[in-house]
């Protein structure tokens, strides 16, 4: 059956955004109907350390005693939104934010992934909890400002799961993001005050151009360098950018203090030099 929130994609991609539709997303939700949108409510995964969005399986499937879907979308790493479902999902509980107390069907639940620093103690030299990449925040607050916008209504109907659920202090996501300052960021884009991220330059000092997954122009020398450059031998040197180097380039880039995006700009190539 098809759900009411179809239009999810086609939002998020029209606000410029990266976004991947999980298969089966359009007819994805709980048996119970949502009912009128009325705002977007911000989560973390509490997920593995490593990785764009582990917790994805969990996301669409649920987990011992709570059944799925979990969010109707799902925000890597990398500034990637991954389209769950168009339905109900079970991501609020009993709360409530500015009058609403019916989360499940009034409010979009966007599960950003982070550790949450709870089931993955820090070792000694590591932060107290997961740092949150900026690509990732931006796409949060660009991501929840394009919804906002096409429901028709302001900043002031986003919450944290952390600000909705009673009693309060029961959650705590999604962590260290301060809920007012992340308002006030929506509220400047949905005003456009806030100027975008600056683009990554399309080549470097080099001339080297950016390189990413599945790019049309990526020049097949420059990929395999890539690629031996994070480890692949032999046949696994194919020339070819796709998941498994997306996934080693990030790896690469969260060993080298970069934000985590996959993508190879000037910044990931100077690393990779050195290497």
């Amino acid at each position: 059956m098809t759900q009411q929130l179809t239009w999810l994609a086609t939002v998020l991609g029209n606000a410029g955004l990266k976004v991947a539709e999980v298969p089966g997303w359009q007819n994805r939700g709980r048996p119970s109907p949502m009912g009128t949108v009325k705002g977007v409510m911000c989560h973390h995964t509490v997920g593995p350390k490593s990785g764009n969005m582990p917790s994805l399986n969990v996301l669409i499937n649920g987990r011992l005693g709570l059944p799925g879907p979990l969010a109707q979308l799902g925000l890597g790493r990398d500034g990637t939104f991954y389209i769950i479902a168009a339905g109900r999902c079970n991501h609020a509980g009993e709360g409530n934010w500015k009058g609403e107390t019916n989360g499940n069907g009034c409010f979009i639940g966007i599960e950003a992934e982070n550790t949450g620093g709870h089931r993955n103690p820090p070792g000694p030299n590591e932060p107290p909890f997961d740092p949150w990449p900026e690509v990732q925040l931006d796409a949060y607050r660009r991501g929840v400002a394009a919804i906002l916008a096409h429901i028709g209504t302001s900043e002031k109907m986003c919450c944290g799961h952390k600000e909705y659920r009673l009693p309060l202090g029961t959650k705590p996501d999604p962590h260290t993001i301060d809920m007012d300052q992340f308002r006030n960021e929506v509220k400047a884009i949905m005003d456009g005050t806030m100027l975008p991220r600056p683009l990554i330059k399309n080549k470097d000092s080099h001339g080297r151009p950016t390189i990413r997954r599945d790019g049309a122009a990526n020049p097949k020398f420059l990929v395999e360098e890539v690629q031996r450059k994070v480890g692949f031998t032999g046949q696994q040197v194919d020339g070819k950018f796709g998941p498994s180097t997306e996934s080693r380039v990030r790896q690469f880039q969260r060993d080298h203090d970069l934000v985590p995006d996959g993508i190879v700009g000037p910044k990931t190539w100077s690393a990779l030099d050195v290497v």
